[in-house]
């Protein structure tokens, strides 16, 4: 690759949102709706390194649109990939433990002028005779609307009602 090239994906790095806001402008011609920092550096390195060497050819994107047809897609980036450790099963179990109750406790929340009750099992939910994976999915299920599960059965808080430590 070009060194000029090179250097100035390294510059997009230490980059504010904003400057690489402006910079995807420079080389898109369109503005972004995107404000998630390593993507934008992502697509504007791609940008540059097809202005400068040239894109694919037709035969190698048809291939590739093939090999994408045909892939079982993940649908969630690997942790690794964002520069954070993976989450190891334990983890996850000492994160969940210290904000869902022990097995066997009964969660109960009125909404609508029905009383829904959840029954926390040691790997998940019940809810009417029915087994879920997790809290959120009850609720969806209760109210018909996606909600955080541990917001609607009020284990937590709203983000700026915890900051501010008001309800």
């Amino acid at each position: 690759m070009d060194e000029c090239i090179y250097t100035e994906i390294e510059r997009l790095r230490s980059m504010r949102l904003q400057e690489l806001r402006s910079r995807y402008r420079e080389v898109f011609g369109e503005d972004t709706r995107t404000a998630h920092k390593p993507h934008l550096v992502r697509q504007i390195a791609w940008r540059l390194q097809v202005q400068a060497q040239g894109d694919l050819s037709e035969r190698a994107r048809r291939r590739a649109l093939e090999i994408a047809n045909d892939a079982d897609l993940k649908t969630q980036v690997p942790a690794h990939w964002e520069g954070k450790e993976p989450t190891t099963q334990s983890t996850r179990r000492a994160r969940r433990a210290g904000r869902i109750p022990a097995a066997g406790t009964l969660l109960s929340r009125v909404y609508r002028d029905r009383t829904v009750v959840v029954k926390i099992l040691t790997d998940g939910f019940e809810h009417e005779g029915r087994r879920y994976g997790s809290l959120s999915a009850v609720a969806r299920a209760a109210t018909g609307t996606r909600w955080n599960g541990l917001l609607f059965f009020g284990l937590t808080q709203r983000g700026k009602q915890r900051r501010h430590g008001t309800r």
